[in-house]
């Protein structure tokens, strides 16, 4: 029973989707790191003193009633904090890793799609009477005129 198990767990392992799953969740750690470090290093930087010499990473809400002046002392001194700016940080990273998934899947969704040649239509129009007839009539309906051959 136990090789049963390990036969059929084998089998769908080596099935070439979970493969794939593997490479994108380890591919997927990576660009969220470089995704934290564009949001860390080079977005918030700039913002910071646009919104008066703001350092995100350092917004907290102290909760022990002592006084710290940024959060790593805080959390050196073992003091409970609402780091809700680095929460800020996570919230960026997140759109801007949703955006990067959206575009690609856009992307792979343009290129994957089969080209589909362009339906012939299913009527013509009748050049006495102006109606719209079935493409194979040899006679428009509405008027009774002999039509020409498609």
């Amino acid at each position: 029973m136990f090789k049963d198990v390990l036969k059929d767990f084998k089998a769908f392992a080596m099935r070439g989707n979970v493969l794939d799953l593997a490479v994108g969740i380890i591919i997927g750690a990576a660009f969220g790191k470089i995704v934290t470090s564009l949001v860390t290093d080079i977005i918030m930087p700039p913002i910071g003193p646009l919104l008066g010499r703001v350092d995100f990473s350092n917004l907290f809400i102290n909760l022990s009633g002592t006084s710290y002046s940024s959060r790593k002392e805080a959390q050196a001194a073992g003091a409970p904090t609402i780091n809700y700016g680095v929460f800020t940080n996570t919230i960026i990273d997140f759109i801007i890793v949703a955006f990067a998934i959206f575009m690609l899947i856009k992307l792979i969704n343009k290129l994957s799609r089969p080209a589909t040649p362009p339906t012939p239509p299913a009527t013509k129009v009748c050049e006495f009477c102006i109606s719209n007839v079935p493409v194979k009539a040899t006679r428009c309906p509405y008027c009774t005129s002999v039509l020409k051959a498609a």
